[in-house]
């Protein structure tokens, strides 16, 4: 292939996926007969936070919070992707396990999110990735990109040297909840 050929833009794949529900008979709103339906498995990629349905393997039943792999390769527990999940469809029980997955995934990876506060830009001459952030307007933004030039090393850190500056921890896992269910412009945390 010619060097100046473009690859054909890919969509994002995931490697593992946290479970947020599993339902072994499928959904209660399916009109199909009960012997019809087959499970689902309702779950967040890992790294790019895009909801999935998945279909897992015959007499495999999972937890909320577990760890999946789905990437290429043997899988042992799920079948195969059966796509993306509309965060319309999500269930009670998946609402309540993406908040805390969210926290716990938020906090392991602490570093790529500070990282984002390090290295943010601007996305417009009037508008800054800063400010896509709850809570963040144009003075917090300000003062983050004045101090970061000793850049931030933890959430801690920059609550500490930005004054009256909301938790950052809290409004990351704010804005990514936004970009996942919501139909927001950009998208800084969650790959389309």
């Amino acid at each position: 292939m010619d060097e100046h050929q473009q690859l054909p833009e890919q969509r994002v794949r995931e490697e593992y996926a946290i479970v947020l529900d599993f339902l072994p008979h499928g959904y209660p709103f399916d009109s199909k007969p009960s012997h019809r339906k087959t499970p689902i498995i309702q779950a967040m990629g890992k790294e790019h936070f895009v909801l999935l349905e998945l279909a897992p393997k015959r007499e495999i039943f999972l937890q909320p919070m577990q760890e999946v792999y789905i990437g290429e390769g043997k899988r042992d527990q799920v079948h195969h992707i059966l796509g993306r999940l509309d965060p319309e469809k999500l269930t009670a029980t998946a609402r309540d396990s993406l908040d805390l997955v969210l926290k716990d995934m938020v906090l392991k990876n602490e570093k790529r999110f500070v990282e984002f506060f390090n290295k943010s830009q601007p996305l417009t001459t009037r508008m800054h990735q800063l400010e896509l952030l709850p809570g963040l307007g144009k003075k917090h933004m300000w003062e983050i990109l004045e101090k970061r030039e000793q850049p931030f090393v933890s959430f801690a850190d920059i609550k500490a040297r930005v004054k009256l500056m909301p938790d950052p921890e809290k409004i990351v896992i704010k804005r990514i909840m936004l970009e996942i269910t919501g139909n927001e412009k950009h998208r800084i945390f969650v790959d389309a």
